[in-house]
C-alpha cells in the first residue's frame, strides 16, 4: 500500500540555479526527453503520467477503444491497467492544466474536477504518495527530483469515493456506469453460482460414497 506523505515546500530557484539543474537533469536523461530553458526563464520538458483509474471514462465515440457501454454520442470504457502517457509541458503549467491536457489529448469528456494528480516517491523501501494541489507545477517537481521515475512518478486517479462530486457526472455517464456495474455484478454472480454448484456436486458425491450399501 502507498503511504500518504506530507507535501514538500516549494523552493524558489534563481535563474542560475534552474540553469544548473537543467544541465544536470539533461546529463542524466536516458530517453531523450530533455528540458529546455528559454530566454525568459521559463523551461519546457516532458512528464510521464500513469493512469490508475478504477471507474470508466467517457470519450467521444469515434475515439473509443476497449470494453464499451454505448451512449448517444459518447462511449464509456475502462482504461487498461498501467497505461502511461507522456506530456510536453512548461514550468508554468499547473496540476489542473496538466489534468485538462491529459483529458483533452484522449478526447475524454469527463469533468476534470473528477480527477486528481498524485506524485509517487520511493524512499527506503517505502512507496509514498501525495495528492498534488491544483496550483502546483509538475515540471518543477520533475526537475528537482531528476529524470529517474523510481525517484518520482506521476499518477492520475479519480478522487477518493468520499471526495467524488457526483453532481459533476452527466445523466448518460451515470447510466453508463450503472450498466457496466450491472454487467460486472451478473458476471460475479455467475462465477459464484458455478463455484457453489461444483461444491454441491462434490458433497453429494461424497455423501453417496459414504451411504452406499455394501
Amino acid at each position: 500500500k502507498d503511504v500518504q506523505k506530507e507535501r514538500e515546500p516549494h523552493v524558489c530557484l534563481s535563474k542560475e540555479e534552474v540553469k544548473e539543474k537543467i544541465q544536470s537533469y539533461n546529463s542524466s536523461v536516458t530517453d531523450k526527453l530533455k528540458m529546455t530553458l528559454n530566454a525568459n526563464g521559463i523551461y519546457t520538458g516532458f512528464i510521464k503520467v500513469q493512469m490508475e483509474l478504477c471507474r470508466p471514462i467517457t470519450v467521444q465515440s469515434s475515439q473509443s477503444q476497449g470494453r464499451c457501454a454505448h451512449g448517444n454520442n459518447e462511449t464509456a470504457f475502462y482504461l487498461p491497467d498501467g497505461c502511461v502517457n507522456t506530456l510536453h509541458i512548461s514550468s508554468t503549467n499547473t496540476v489542473r492544466e496538466v489534468i485538462e491536457a491529459l483529458l483533452k489529448k484522449f478526447f475524454v469528456a469527463d469533468n476534470p474536477a473528477k480527477f486528481a494528480l498524485y506524485k509517487r516517491c520511493h524512499k527506503e523501501d517505502q512507496v509514498y504518495t501525495c495528492k498534488l494541489s491544483d496550483r502546483e507545477h509538475p515540471l518543477y517537481l520533475r526537475l528537482v527530483a531528476g529524470p529517474r521515475t523510481e525517484m518520482l512518478s506521476f499518477v492520475l486517479r479519480e478522487h477518493e469515493t468520499g471526495e467524488v462530486m457526483w453532481e459533476a457526472f452527466s445523466i448518460p455517464e451515470l447510466q453508463n456506469f450503472l450498466r457496466i456495474l450491472d454487467k460486472e455484478e451478473n458476471e460475479q454472480l455467475q462465477i459464484l453460482r458455478k463455484r457453489y454448484a461444483a461444491y454441491r456436486d462434490k458433497l453429494e458425491e461424497a455423501l453417496g460414497g459414504v451411504w452406499k450399501p455394501g
